[in-house]
């Protein structure tokens, strides 16, 4: 491993919501973290997120709008496991995510990291459930006012983390948020 942590805002800023973990990151990356995190937006960029992923971390955080059913603004984080990966080849051989260079979904990030050979350590994700996905720029009100909890949340685990929490109990409580299970939760 080479760092600690990566955090990562994903999204796409042209599709109103979409571009929630792209404003979190920006509010990260100048809200003096320690030198251990990396905060990037990768916005759009699938592959770069994957191969900065394999240089190794033991914990990656992915912010991104996330549709769950939930009323819209409502933030979770959420363990993503080998559930959320691409499905095996036919014959078992080993997963083939979609490649797409201009493209962002984490299940095919992760398997990406599978054929890489390369690992992104423990993986959550800070979602938030979106109002609106359509054609525009700019957050809707619900999600808008969000970016501040999710910011919180962030800040939450980064410090579980450097308390070394271990089980992952202590960087959920630390957060403060509601948590899901990859069941759904």
């Amino acid at each position: 491993m080479t760092g600690r942590m990566m955090i990562a805002g994903v999204g796409n800023i042209f599709l109103g919501d979409d571009g929630f973990g792209v404003e979190v990151a920006r509010r990260l990356a100048d809200a003096g973290l320690p030198d251990w995190v990396r905060v990037a937006d990768y916005g759009i960029s699938g592959m770069h997120l994957a191969y900065d992923l394999a240089e190794g971390f033991e914990t990656t955080i992915l912010i991104d709008a996330s549709s769950r059913g939930e009323p819209p603004g409502t933030v979770y984080v959420m363990e993503l496991s080998a559930e959320h990966r691409p499905a095996p080849a036919p014959g078992g051989g080993a997963p083939v995510p979609v490649l797409d260079g201009h493209g962002m979904q984490p299940d095919v990030v992760l398997g990406m990291l599978d054929m890489l050979g390369a690992d992104a350590g423990r993986v959550l994700l800070v979602g938030c459930e979106p109002a609106s996905i359509d054609a525009r720029m700019g957050l809707s009100a619900p999600v808008a006012a969000a970016v501040d909890e999710a910011v919180r949340i962030v800040h939450g685990l980064v410090r579980a983390a450097d308390a070394d929490a271990g089980d992952g109990t202590g960087a959920e409580a630390a957060a403060g948020a509601r948590t899901m299970s990859d069941e759904g939760g």
